[in-house]
């Protein structure tokens, strides 16, 4: 089991706060440590419309990688409605309304701790 880690939770929260300043929609902080070894927190997200969501990870790109925290890696096309971005112990999710109810990640994850809401 991984310990906590203060700086994967100030860059779970920072993700939070670009994503919550870039009017994302619906965005979840999950606390994921004790269910999975691969990561701390998933940070899930709507955008309101593809050109919205690529707005959403442009900034996340941008503004973290000024701050030197780049992706590991990055999953899924705007236009499949779910794009993922691995920053390690940080995983982040930007949906569609559509792809976001169907694959329903917080039921999913339902016993992962909620650390943050904003709606």
């Amino acid at each position: 089991m991984k310990g906590y880690s203060l700086e994967s939770g100030a860059l779970a929260r920072r993700i939070v706060e670009l994503l919550s300043d870039k009017q994302a929609e619906d965005i979840v902080l999950l606390n994921v440590e004790r269910m999975v070894s691969f990561a701390d927190y998933f940070v899930l997200a709507t955008g309101q419309n593809p050109r919205h969501m690529q707005s959403l990870l442009d900034t996340l790109d941008e503004d973290l990688g000024r701050e030197g925290q780049n992706p590991r890696g990055r999953e899924g096309k705007v236009d499949s409605g779910w794009v993922l971005m691995d920053f390690g112990d940080v995983i982040v999710h930007v949906f569609s309304s559509e792809e976001r109810g169907y694959y329903d990640l917080e039921g999913l994850w339902s016993r992962a701790v909620p650390v943050v809401r904003i709606q």
